[in-house]
């Protein structure tokens, strides 16, 4: 069965794309409270045998939080990414709150600024990549990936993951890619089985589908939940932690009592009927969410 890791995205900044979160964060979320949050939620999954923590450069402070907090915990495992730069300057009703750019300066930059605050993250991963990527035709980029010495990976997002998938397959320098499916939208699968077949390390992200899969699940889902004592995001995680070809599901828990919920996917096993949606739809109801 697949390990669970917790994911940053809710945790660094004071807004994100995550129905359900508004009562679980701070009432006032200045940069004290929400590191204080991050802290709290870092200690719960402690507590709870998680060893794996997943954050980014575009998650505000997210990479700051970890790194105050991970004196003592050196058996924890830590990935980030870069490509996408935080533009919201703690706002959370910023217009824009990230951009991405996938060049050599980006990369440059970033990892720079990742390797001053974690020494030692064991995975550095391509933020949002997609088929039509400069990268995939920047060799000078590519091979500073590599000299960095670090094993890289990429994340994917869109209806179109597939495609990004398999075309970073090809460049035979990833160990490692984190992509979009759950019980909704589950159109990467096949080329998330492949990539698992070809050697690489299958994470899986927004497994709620942004919440959506909380505040409003599915018959079947809730019906489940119900049965089995659970919420609904443990069933929905629970069905992505026993695909054979996941190997680490990410919680995106605002905080403890959510962490603990999600835990609950460990010791239940389900049976849900096909819930997919179309792809495009899926993405487009994702892009229609506020940040909050």
């Amino acid at each position: 069965m697949a390990q669970l890791a917790l994911g940053l995205a809710s945790l660094g900044r004071p807004a994100y794309i995550n129905l359900g979160r508004e009562n679980a964060l701070p009432r006032v979320r200045d940069v004290e409270s929400m590191r204080e949050q991050c802290h709290r939620v870092l200690d719960t999954a402690y507590e709870l045998g998680v060893r794996w923590v997943d954050a980014a450069r575009s998650y505000g402070l997210s990479e700051d939080f970890l790194s105050s907090w991970l004196p003592g915990h050196d058996d924890v495992t830590i990935s980030s990414k870069w490509g996408y730069a935080y533009t919201a300057d703690w706002r959370p009703d910023a217009e824009v709150h990230e951009v991405k750019e996938h060049s050599l300066a980006r990369f440059t930059q970033q990892w720079q600024e990742t390797s001053a605050l974690l020494p030692r993250v064991s995975l550095y991963q391509v933020h949002s990549l997609t088929a039509d990527s400069p990268l995939f035709s920047d060799r000078a980029l590519q091979d500073a990936m590599v000299a960095i010495g670090v094993s890289l990976g990429f994340s994917t997002s869109g209806p179109r993951q597939a495609d990004a998938i398999r075309k970073a397959l090809e460049l035979g320098i990833f160990g490692s890619v984190q992509s979009t499916w759950n019980v909704l939208e589950t159109s990467a699968g096949e080329a998330l089985r492949e990539a698992h077949d070809a050697g690489l390390r299958v994470i899986i992200k927004e497994g709620v589908a942004n919440g959506r899969l909380v505040v409003e699940p599915p018959q079947a889902v809730a019906a489940q939940a119900e049965a089995l004592g659970v919420g609904p995001d443990a069933v929905a995680l629970a069905a992505i932690a026993r695909q054979p070809w996941v190997d680490v599901v990410l919680s995106g828990a605002a905080s403890p009592e959510q962490l603990r919920s999600n835990v609950d996917a460990l010791r239940i096993d389900v049976d849900l009927p096909d819930l997919a949606e179309p792809a495009e739809q899926y993405w487009k109801i994702r892009a229609g969410l506020s940040w909050n």
